[in-house]
């Protein structure tokens, strides 16, 4: 007797032939895979990319619109991906659990220092802030979740460059440039670079108002089961409540709740 079929799958699962693919939905994913690699792009851009007609290209971009996938800036008529995309992105994080387990030392990193916390990952040479949780203070930092840095700038995009290797690092500088948004940002390499091998000997990054002047903020990496840093764990707040003197205590506090979320997702600190 032959035995069933497992639940979900068709008979030809194993068919792997383009007569067996959507390609319509195929060529959706492509278009939405090329914007979330640019800073935008029009139509003709992606039609002449994508090698099909602008025609085709409009219905694929005005349906994954509808959907929220996609959005249309005005200036330059440059097309974005949505917040749609991450929405549905971020179920991935129920599914590795990194913002489930890191809420919890979130919380607690929040009572113990009075600041926002937040974590963070990279996502194509720049920080993305996944969840954050909010101090109760009037003023106080904000970053909503999908909210992008320059990692330069962030705290915790200088804690993961800290840890990664030094030709990942340059290649982003490469990518990226040192843009300045402040007298004290670091917009030389030298600079960073010597930033973040103070940040590897203290094991946390400092934030001094480099983004945004009257915010720090201090951050430490979450590494993974190969001692690679993943994400970022990072208390921010204005910069006359958090002083520099105040820097290693709190630094303290965030490495040690960075340290846990670590533990907490199998991972190992280097």
């Amino acid at each position: 007797m032959q035995a069933p079929r497992p639940r979900g799958r068709p008979k030809a699962f194993h068919d792997k032939t383009d007569q067996n693919t959507v390609q319509s939905l195929d060529r959706a994913m492509s278009l939405l895979k090329r914007l979330s690699e640019s800073s935008g792009l029009t139509l003709s851009e992606l039609a002449a990319e994508s090698k099909q007609a602008p025609a085709t290209v409009y219905r694929v971009l005005v349906t994954l619109q509808g959907h929220g996938m996609v959005e249309m800036e005005e200036p330059g008529q440059l097309w974005h991906v949505g917040a749609g995309s991450f929405r549905i992105g971020s179920s991935f994080l129920r599914r590795t659990k990194l913002a489930e387990r890191a809420r919890g030392p979130m919380q607690a990193l929040m009572r113990a220092t009075g600041e926002t916390a937040n974590l963070g990952v990279e996502s194509r040479d720049e920080v993305l802030f996944l969840a954050q949780v909010e101090t109760h203070e009037a003023i106080r930092a904000f970053f909503p979740p999908g909210t992008l840095s320059p990692m330069h700038v962030s705290g915790i995009g200088k804690a993961l460059l800290a840890w990664y290797p030094e030709d990942r690092v340059r290649a982003i500088i490469a990518r990226r440039g040192l843009t300045g948004f402040t007298p004290l940002s670091l917009t030389a390499p030298q600079s960073l670079m010597r930033d973040l091998a103070r940040t590897r000997e203290r094991g946390f990054a400092i934030d001094d108002q480099e983004k945004a002047q009257g915010m720090r903020c201090v951050a430490a990496p979450i590494f993974n089961g190969f001692g690679e840093p993943v994400a970022g764990l990072s208390v921010s707040g204005p910069a006359f409540r958090i002083g520099l003197e105040d820097a290693a205590r709190i630094g303290a506090e965030v490495r040690a709740a960075a340290d846990e979320v670590t533990e907490a997702v199998g991972g190992v600190r280097p």
